[in-house]
């Protein structure tokens, strides 16, 4: 399978708006550090994304120290937010999850990004992601929790993968809207050095020396669509893995990953992979001796 590393790393400290692409990153529990613990919400308390408003792909957003964040838009002044202090909650409903957020103190950044949507929102935060949120109990395990993610702590595609999409739409109908980029798909961390498709078999998997479950293949929706330069949707890529990729009924790319520990990662890390989807009876032993299968495959150069 050749050498497996870490390409790129990407938080996005609010969710829906452009993130940024560190050199290194914190690896929490509920996912990287800073990343979705920031969300607008409608009148109506729910959550807002590109599905209804793809203007927020125009919009940018940094960690700054403290777990603020720096918003910025075009033809918008750059604003700070700080992290308001838990003054009380209000609900937040994030695709049907009921959990609570706090939200930014005074008008200024409610306002910022309502004139950017040219609709009333209002920005919150994620105070606590150790208990706001549990995981899909379909998926998860007891305790494990996300911050404002669409349901996973990490999102992992590979370079690979999003070759073998591109070739795909260049044969199909609509040629002219590829090939994509990575970012259409807004992962947290992209893998170079495997074969397309591999992270479909992956069960166990680390990064460095950071351990990930597998948790699900990634079902996608129209956000794909969003050319997050311009906010203007074609139909690639739905069109193309509607055709060639559904997995349990979903259009799926990428793989959704869970912490099983904590740390730091880089880019040109490892990817090691532990165990493997078609042999679950690997899971145990692989989180028992991934520290010496780690070692041992970063000696080699080699990933499994």
């Amino acid at each position: 399978m050749g050498n497996a590393l870490l390409q790129s790393v990407h938080v996005h400290p609010v969710k829906a708006f452009r993130g940024f692409a560190p050199r290194e990153a914190v690896v929490e529990p509920w996912g990287l550090a800073g990343d979705r613990r920031w969300a607008l919400i409608d009148d109506g308390g729910k959550v807002v994304t590109q599905r209804q408003q793809p203007r927020l792909a125009l919009a940018a957003a940094e960690s700054v120290p403290g777990g603020g964040v720096r918003l910025s838009a075009p033809g918008m002044d750059p604003l700070t937010v700080p992290v308001p202090r838990p003054l009380g909650t209000v609900p937040v409903d994030v695709f049907g999850d009921k959990v609570e957020g706090v939200l930014a103190e005074g008008e200024l950044a409610h306002s910022w990004c309502s004139d950017h949507l040219g609709a009333h929102v209002r920005l919150v935060h994620m105070d606590d992601p150790a208990t706001r949120r549990p995981l899909d109990p379909e998926y998860a395990r007891p305790g494990e929790t996300v911050a404002f993610a669409d349901g996973f702590p990490l999102l992992l595609t590979t370079t690979a993968s999003l070759d073998a999409l591109n070739s795909l739409i260049a044969q199909g109908t609509r040629p002219a809207e590829g090939p994509l980029p990575m970012n259409r798909f807004r992962p947290n961390v992209v893998v170079q050095g495997t074969t397309a498709w591999a992270e479909d078999e992956w069960s166990r998997i680390a990064i460095g020396e950071v351990i990930f479950r597998v948790a699900k293949a990634c079902g996608r929706c129209v956000v794909t669509t969003t050319d997050q330069g311009t906010a203007v949707r074609g139909k690639e890529p739905l069109l193309t893995l509607g055709r060639h990729r559904r997995i349990d009924g979903r259009l799926a790319f990428g793989q959704n990953l869970v912490p099983l520990s904590t740390g730091t990662i880089r880019v040109g890390d490892p990817v090691t992979v532990l165990a493997r989807a078609d042999r679950p009876d690997d899971a145990a032993d692989a989180e028992r001796s991934a520290p010496d299968r780690i070692r041992g495959n970063q000696a080699r150069g080699s990933v499994r």
